[in-house]
């Protein structure tokens, strides 16, 4: 798990040319001075800051303390605490600074942010979710002896902003860039593949330089190609051109590459382009992108096409909160989520509503995830529950927001689409909103015009997108929940580019993708539970996830692995009473649980059962007694069972063609004996992105879960580690994060782990009153 500036300097570390690297990129993240709440004049540099706590960034301190029902961001921040936050950080930079010039980048700040350096105002930015950065030349005392302040305000004080938990503070990276007075402008290396196949590939690569000298220069861009494994395939130097003072001139070559690795689904596949300015043979700047090689395109016919071949979009919407680590997330807990996502067939994510963390893209990027990148949950309009958020700010900020988060994200392989917005409230004003939409539309295109725009519109009839054009200003057609009005739209239009943006869990939702070839596919609302949105106190968070928030797959989930995956699977799950009702949005299977323990005990009756499978055949046996098997249904529904409890062993036998392929065993639980510590892996980088999940799960004495335990479980570490934070995925438990303990949930609990150190055993023991406690063991190792 490498961050982008080590992706970089590798990059450049294999080039030929990377001795003679002269800019510089530093991460930022160490050693910032922190407080809640306002304070007057502490944008000044001898502002005094001694009892403010030292902290790194990324931080989000909107998951101090436990939540409260009166907070102000309500059930769509998830109860947490919003208002005013400050960081101040103290740096020197080289004598050699003052020749060159100096910016600060910002992945994101939660929000409202405004920046100083030594008590210069350089900027605000309102958007939580939009990189940006300032310069800082001209304000810097430079040599090692010397004192700078940099000075960030942050502000959620006016509330309900978010219909969901966005986090606060600065929550992601920071980075000080120091670069020749000639250079690549900031997200200025834009490279494509106009052609791409297993053959051959065209790949263009273009760079706009910025000559912000005192005179006119004479300038040329060399260009390399590096391979996956850091071989250079291609290379090419781009005539030299006069640029003039404050010039900002564009340099483009295209460059062959033979029998190239292609990106794929699931094949990440990642090529890196060296860009450096030169003058002469000086190099003023270099810059370094990573992308991939492939071809894709939708198509009105028959979807969505990827190197030449269909691919069904199955997708999930995603939030940026990573539940128990907030919204400052580090990227070993994405890596894990979406491993557990892709295990259940999913191969596109959609990041919603707003631009996600770019190193989040870099991931999806290796791993070879489809995604559609959203850049706005509202317009003008603010949406019912959060009518104090962005839309205050859109008229304002909104071209200029869409603009720096399509060049900025324009080179991963793995967006497929932008959308312009979800469920939009300003399209029933026909007017207004086919003006931002065009707006909109020429902004992106005049940066990145490759990639299609698609826009989740929501109940289209009812908002005229269709009659009035807006829908047909779109790339691709999106709609969320609306799927058999959007394939009805392309049906009188078959011209029309259609994918489902958003759309529910039934199954009625999935066949209208499966059965109709124009439908390119769809996004689940939603892939994980996250943060608000849970329907009211003491509702924490949403239950519309195929996994909950510790990453524990739910019934749906296998359901839908049951339809996405071609590998053999079964799985039973059960309707459980006692669950019944207890989900104040009445989701859909909400009451079901995958075992054989029922909260009834002995008398609980009848059991309807649901056996999700791909498999040709199920069989269902009972304490070794078969209740018959059931052939796959060409409707995708569950094999379905009414089943007479009674305690035992429940097994589903999984056949194709005869052969047993997969099986599934539940078991009656006894009382809870000792706790059962698990882990998703043993050796643990150091750093901010690597982490462990260790798994607790309370077992009887044979080994059982037991899901109706609810103990409280006590962690402690040995060695160089520490627990990063706690969950249970209890949408009720207003327990805070971070902590050493955790109430068990369907007897389960888990505990992220990080290392403190890179090297040395971690033991991470979890104990609880009258069971046996357990343990797992870790090796830090050293961040890759």
């Amino acid at each position: 798990m490498k961050s982008l500036v080590v992706l970089l300097a590798l990059a450049l570390a294999a080039s030929a040319s990377a001795a003679e690297r002269v800019r510089t990129v530093q991460s930022f993240d160490r050693d910032w001075l922190f407080a809640r709440g306002d304070a007057p004049a502490a944008e000044q540099p001898m502002f005094d800051d001694t009892n403010w706590r030292t902290l790194d960034v990324p931080h989000d301190w909107g998951l101090d303390g436990a939540p409260a029902k009166d907070a102000p961001s309500g059930t769509g921040g998830g109860y947490r605490p919003t208002g005013v936050s400050w960081y101040r950080k103290r740096f020197a930079v080289p004598a050699a600074a003052a020749t060159r010039r100096v910016f600060v980048e910002f992945d994101g700040v939660m929000a409202q942010s405004e920046v100083w350096i030594n008590g210069h105002h350089l900027g605000r930015r309102p958007s939580g979710s939009v990189s940006f950065g300032y310069e800082l030349t001209g304000f810097l005392e430079a040599g090692e002896d010397k004192s700078n302040v940099l000075a960030v305000r942050t502000d959620t004080s006016v509330q309900p902003a978010s219909r969901w938990y966005s986090g606060e503070g600065i929550y992601r990276h920071v980075r000080l860039v120091t670069t020749d007075a000639i250079r690549i402008e900031p997200w200025g290396l834009f490279v494509t593949t106009p052609q791409a196949s297993a053959g051959g590939a065209v790949v263009r690569v273009r760079a706009s330089v910025e000559n912000g000298s005192d005179r006119d220069r004479t300038l040329a861009v060399r260009v390399s190609l590096l391979d996956p494994a850091g071989r250079e395939v291609a290379a090419g130097t781009i005539p030299a051109r006069p640029v003039a003072i404050g010039e900002t001139a564009v340099f483009s070559q295209d460059l062959a590459v033979a029998n190239p690795q292609l990106w794929g689904v699931g094949d990440g596949r990642i090529y890196r382009a060296v860009a450096q300015v030169l003058a002469g043979d000086t190099p003023l700047d270099d810059d370094v992108v990573p992308f991939g090689i492939r071809e894709a395109h939708f198509e009105a016919a028959t979807g969505f096409w990827l190197n030449g071949r269909v691919v069904r979009i199955q997708g999930v919407a995603l939030h940026q909160n990573g539940d128990a680590v907030g919204a400052a997330v580090p990227l070993g807990v994405w890596e894990y989520r979406l491993t557990r996502l892709r295990a259940l067939g999913v191969n596109a994510i959609r990041t919603a509503h707003n631009p996600p963390a770019p190193e989040f893209l870099d991931l999806c990027d290796r791993m070879g995830f489809l995604v559609m990148d959203e850049l706005f949950d509202a317009w003008t309009v603010g949406k019912p529950d959060a009518e104090q958020g962005y839309n205050r700010d859109f008229l304002e900020w909104s071209q200029r927001d869409a603009r720096d988060s399509i060049r900025r994200d324009r080179n991963h392989p793995s967006i497929i689409l932008y959308s312009t917005g979800n469920e939009i409230h300003d399209t029933p004003n026909a007017v207004l909103a086919k003006r931002i939409l065009a707006g909109l539309i020429g902004t992106i295109k005049a940066e990145d015009d490759t990639h299609p725009i698609t826009q989740a519109l929501f109940r289209p009839n009812t908002s005229h997108d269709y009659t009035d054009g807006l829908a047909d200003m779109l790339d691709v057609i999106g709609t969320n929940y609306r799927d058999r009005e959007l394939l009805e739209a392309q049906r009188a239009k078959p011209t029309r580019k259609i994918v489902g943006t958003e759309e529910d869990h039934l199954r009625a939702s999935w066949l209208v993708a499966r059965d109709n070839p124009p439908y390119a596919g769809q996004f689940l609302w939603a892939g994980i539970d996250y943060l608000g949105e849970g329907g009211g106190w003491p509702y924490l968070s949403s239950g519309a996830g195929l996994l909950d928030r510790t990453g524990e797959i739910k019934p749906r989930g296998y359901e839908r692995q049951s339809w996405w995956t071609t590998a053999p699977m079964v799985a039973i799950a059960r309707l459980e009473r006692a669950l019944a009702n207890t989900d104040p949005r009445r989701r859909p299977d909400y009451d079901r649980m995958s075992n054989w323990t029922p909260k009834d005990g002995a008398g609980a009756g009848d059991q309807a059962l649901d056996v999700y499978s791909n498999c040709d055949t199920v069989e269902l046996v009972l304490n070794g007694r078969s209740l018959g098997s059931k052939a796959k249904p060409a409707d995708a529904a569950p094999r379905a069972w009414k089943v007479a409890y009674e305690p035992g062993t429940l097994r589903a036998i999984g056949k194709n063609g005869g052969v047993v392929v997969a099986t599934q065993e539940l078991r009656t639980a006894g009382a809870p004996a000792r706790l059962l510590v698990t882990s998703d892996r043993t050796g643990l980088p150091a750093g901010w992105d690597g982490v462990a999940f260790v798994k607790v799960t309370a077992v009887d004495a044979s080994g059982v879960p037991c899901p109706w335990a609810q103990d409280d479980v006590t962690f402690a570490v040995d060695g160089p580690g520490v627990i990063a934070a706690v969950d249970n995925g209890d949408p009720t438990d207003p327990a805070p994060f971070q902590a050493s303990d955790r109430r068990l949930f369907h007897g389960v609990c888990i505990a992220i782990v990080k290392a403190s150190a890179p090297s040395g055993a971690i033991q991470l023991t979890a104990s609880a009153a009258g069971l046996t406690p357990g343990t797992a063991s870790l090796k830090a190792q050293p961040s890759p």
